[in-house]
C-alpha cells in the first residue's frame, strides 16, 4: 500500500507542467522516480516528497526530497538516524544534500569526521557520486554503515565526554530540519558560526583554486623557457664555432694578402729593373733568358722543374699526334708516354717541395719585417 501510495505520489509530481513544474530535466525524470522507488522499497521509513529550497543566493525552488531515517546498529542495540535527503536540480548528474535531522532532543556530535556543526554530511560516498552508476539506494546503505561506526547524533540529557546514542526510533515522521544556512529552509542554530565556516570554506575553495592554476601557468611557462633555453646554447655554440671558423679564415687571408704583396713588391721591382732594357720599345729584341734573373738557388731549381715539366707535355703532345697520323707504332708509343710521366712526375714533385720551402722562408721573412715595424 505505501509502495502504491509512493508510486502514484511521483508520477504526480514528475508530470506536472508549468509554472509547478518540478526544475528537472524531462529525459532524468524517469530515472529519479526509479531511484527513489528503490530507495522506499529497501528503507520504508524514508518517505519522498517535495518542499522548498533555499539556495545560497536566496533562490527558492520546489526541490523532491526523501524524509526520514536510516537504521543502525551501535553496540548491539539499534538506532534510527533521521536524515533528510535533498534531490537538487541537477540530480541524478551531481550528488544530492544530505543532512542529518535532528529532533528537539538530540544534539550532533561534535566534532563528528563526516557531519559538520549544522548537520551537513560529506561522507566518501558523495564525493565520489558518479553518473549513471551512482544511487539513492547506495548513498542510504553507505550512510547506515558510516553512521553504525560512528553515531552523529545524541541525546542532550545524558552529555558525556564518550556519549552513546540514545536516539529516538519513535521520532515524528515529518520532524522540522534544523539545517545549514543556506542548504535548507528551517533555521540556524548558529548563523555568525556558519556565516564564518562558509566563508572560510569558499576562501580555502577559491585559494586552492587559483594556486592549481598558477601553478599550471608557471610549469608551461618554465617548460617553455627551458626550451627555448635549450635552443639559445645551441645557437650559441653554433656561433662559437662560426665566429672561431672566421677568425681562422680571417688569419689564412692576411697571410695570403702578406704573400700577394710581397710577390707585388717583387714584380714591381722586377719592372723597373728591366724597363730600360727595352730598345725602342720592341720586346721581340729582348732575351728571355737574361730577362729573369733567379735570385737564389731553390728560385733556379723551381724554375727548372717547370721547364721540364712543360718540355714533358710538348713531347708527349708530339707523340699523340704520331699515333693518331700513324708514324709511331703504338707499343713504342705506350713505353715513351710511360718513361716521360715518371720523369713529369718527378718535377712535379721536387717543385712542389720547392714551393713549399719558400712559402715558409716568405712567412718567415714577413713576420721579421712586421717586427722591425711594430719595433719602430
Amino acid at each position: 500500500m505505501a509502495q502504491q501510495y509512493t508510486q502514484q505520489f511521483l508520477n504526480t509530481a514528475l508530470s506536472q507542467r508549468g509554472p509547478a513544474a518540478l526544475p528537472y530535466a524531462e529525459e532524468t525524470k524517469w530515472r529519479i522516480r526509479q531511484h527513489l522507488m528503490q530507495l522506499v522499497e529497501s528503507y520504508p521509513s524514508l518517505h519522498p516528497k517535495t518542499a522548498v529550497f533555499t539556495h545560497n543566493d536566496g533562490r527558492a525552488v520546489t526541490l523532491l526530497q526523501a524524509d526520514g531515517t536510516v537504521p543502525i546498529s551501535f553496540h548491539g542495540a539499534s538506532y534510527n538516524i533521521p536524515v533528510l535527503i535533498w534531490l537538487v536540480e541537477s540530480y541524478p548528474s551531481r550528488a544530492p544534500l544530505v543532512f542529518v535531522n535532528p529532533t528537539r532532543d538530540m544534539i550532533i556530535k561534535r566534532p563528528h569526521p563526516f557531519v559538520s556543526p549544522n548537520g551537513v554530511v560529506s561522507i566518501p560516498y558523495l564525493h565520489s557520486w558518479l553518473f549513471p552508476s551512482s544511487n539513492l539506494l547506495e548513498l542510504a546503505t553507505n550512510l547506515a554503515q558510516f553512521f553504525a561506526s560512528d553515531p552523529p547524533l545524541y541525546s542532550q540529557r545524558k552529555p558525556n565526554p564518550n556519549p552513546s546514542p540514545n536516539l529516538n526510533s519513535g521520532m515524528n515522521p515529518n520532524p522540522k530540519p534544523n539545517l545549514n544556512s543556506g542548504y535548507g529552509s528551517g533555521r540556524m542554530e548558529d548563523p555568525a558560526e556558519v556565516f564564518k565556516k562558509d566563508a572560510i570554506n569558499k576562501l580555502v575553495r577559491d585559494l586552492n583554486g587559483d594556486v592549481r592554476d598558477m601553478r599550471k601557468g608557471s610549469e608551461g611557462q618554465m617548460e617553455g623557457m627551458l626550451g627555448v633555453q635549450a635552443v639559445l646554447r645551441r645557437r650559441e655554440e653554433e656561433l662559437r664555432r662560426g665566429v672561431k671558423e672566421m677568425v681562422d679564415e680571417k688569419e689564412a687571408l692576411e697571410q695570403q694578402l702578406q704573400v700577394v704583396l710581397m710577390n707585388a713588391d717583387v714584380l714591381e721591382g722586377w719592372v723597373r729593373d728591366n724597363e730600360g732594357k727595352l730598345e725602342g720599345g720592341n720586346v721581340e729584341s729582348v732575351d728571355l733568358d737574361e730577362a729573369f734573373v733567379l735570385c737564389d738557388a731553390l728560385s733556379k731549381q723551381r724554375l727548372d722543374c717547370a721547364a721540364s715539366d712543360m718540355a714533358v707535355e710538348d713531347t708527349v703532345y708530339a707523340l699523340d699526334k704520331a699515333v693518331q697520323e700513324g708514324v709511331m707504332p703504338f707499343d713504342q708509343y705506350l713505353r715513351n708516354v710511360r718513361l716521360l710521366s715518371r720523369e713529369q712526375f718527378f718535377h712535379r714533385a721536387t717543385a712542389s717541395k720547392v714551393r713549399a720551402v719558400q712559402m715558409q722562408a716568405q712567412v718567415a721573412s714577413m713576420a721579421s719585417r712586421t717586427s722591425l715595424q711594430y719595433a719602430c
